[in-house]
């Protein structure tokens, strides 16, 4: 029997080298290869770039002796609510953890979870979007775990949107469903007429924003905390994207200016610092306050000063932003040099200056309520802030190795290592621990 010798490769360079017989099939060496590198499902990509298929044999396949073969891993995606977590394992299954009040139990919805694209969060429920466009939730009923009223319009959904206790559904024909807590936004019937050809949605604690493809807004859910836009309808053109805190929104149009509105404690009032919001690039929010990137790299701060609204005491550190993230008090930028600034409250992980030493090198950083997590580019990871909310992370730190991804519930991490498998820290309740489903997360790779 004829043998080949091929090396089957990372994405981040990592590989290993396989003799397989030449009638094996590229899912036999995609399994072989998934097993030496302990990673996840993926797809074998041959060295001139095409997608090789699981059922075709290696000569067929074109697949030679030294060839150097690619395995790119599907990405695991995960979504909390306050207090649990729920991955989509790379096979469409859904496992979830953490309170069962918030989401952590989907026992009751279990035999529907199967091939799931997607998974959205409120506060204390969950809804997935399957592979034939349908969707189930779970959770409590209060905020959105419930379709039932709806359920018969739930088809050829793409995209939801979650508030605090509801959700938004656009559909391949650019309509929206809601449903979920009728003052936080899961009744839209009073502009149900104006959500047509919808772009996107975003949420605030009560309220949604659509972008309509012409580049108008729709706002719905309580007035009070902008679910009623009327006061700056007339600007609200051109629109490319929304960011938004507890009670207000900021609206980045086409020329780089800024519209908001909603409470102006929350960042609705942005006159202040109106003249310095051009070349706006993206916008950033806490529940209280907002901060822009501009084009130049600086950045401009509005809102609560408890929620980071107030960045002056760092404002001539913060040049050449390439990242803003946000705690429920507090802001992180991280710079081109991979250095990090914060400001805000130190409650919720202002306070950086114990763990300066080791923000060196950082791509990305991701917030609970309380605390920050860094991951460096060796995919390192350095965190900071409220211990019990994922700001001490001494118990887990040697497994913190090669972190491709984090998420965050209110007050827990989650991250994704290279190889597929979860590590978790926070708050147990939170989600922080997930050891009761580790031989099913592990069953993944």
């Amino acid at each position: 029997m004829a043998f080949v010798c091929v090396n089957a490769v990372l994405m981040s360079g990592r590989g290993t080298w396989i003799t397989a017989r030449c009638d094996w099939t590229v899912g036999e060496l995609k399994r072989q290869a998934q097993n030496s590198l302990q990673t996840g499902p993926g797809i074998l990509v041959s060295a001139s770039g095409e997608f090789l298929r699981d059922e075709e044999n290696l000569l067929d396949a074109g697949v030679k002796m030294g060839d150097i073969v690619s395995l790119h891993l599907r990405d695991l995606h995960i979504a909390a609510t306050t207090n649990a977590f729920c991955a989509v394992l790379g096979d469409g299954r859904v496992v979830t953890w953490g309170d069962s009040k918030y989401g952590g139990d989907c026992s009751s919805v279990g035999k529907l979870l199967k091939g799931v694209k997607h998974i959205a969060a409120s506060f204390a429920a969950f809804a997935a979007i399957l592979s034939n466009g349908s969707v189930v939730a779970w959770g409590n009923s209060g905020f959105g775990g419930n379709i039932g009223p709806v359920a018969h319009q739930l088809g050829n959904v793409e995209r939801i949107i979650a508030s605090c206790g509801a959700f938004a559904a656009i559909c391949a024909d650019g309509s929206v469903v809601t449903w979920g807590h009728g003052s936080h936004g899961g009744d839209s019937r009073a502009v149900q007429h104006r959500l047509r050809n919808v772009q996107e949605i975003h949420a605030a604690h009560m309220s949604f924003a659509a972008i309509i493809d012409d580049g108008s807004v729709v706002t719905w859910g309580n007035p009070l905390h902008g679910g009623d836009s009327s006061a700056v309808e007339h600007s609200l053109r051109n629109v490319h994207t929304i960011q938004a805190t507890n009670g207000a929104f900021a609206a980045i149009r086409s020329d780089g200016s800024v519209v908001t509105w909603g409470q102006s404690k929350q960042g609705g009032d942005s006159r202040a610092v109106q003249h310095s919001l051009q070349n706006v690039r993206k916008i950033r929010a806490s529940p209280g306050a907002f901060a822009a990137l501009l084009v130049n790299g600086s950045v401009v701060t509005w809102g609560h000063s408890d929620h980071g609204g107030d960045s002056s005491s760092v404002k001539d550190q913060l040049v050449d932003v390439q990242q803003l993230e946000a705690s429920f008090g507090a802001f992180a930028a991280v710079l081109s040099d991979g250095s990090v600034v914060t400001w805000g409250n130190p409650y919720y992980g202002s306070n950086s200056d114990w763990v300066q030493d080791q923000l060196k090198h950082v791509r990305q950083v991701v917030a609970s309520d309380g605390a920050f997590a860094a991951i460096r580019r060796d995919g390192s990871v350095v965190t900071w802030g409220n211990p019990g909310q994922g700001g001490d992370s001494k118990a887990v730190q040697e497994e913190l190795r090669n972190v491709r991804h984090i998420q965050a519930s209110r007050r827990a991490f989650t991250a994704i290592l290279e190889n597929g498998s979860l590590v978790t820290w926070g708050d147990a309740l939170s989600g922080g621990d997930s050891s009761s489903l580790q031989r099913e997360l592990r069953s993944h790779l």
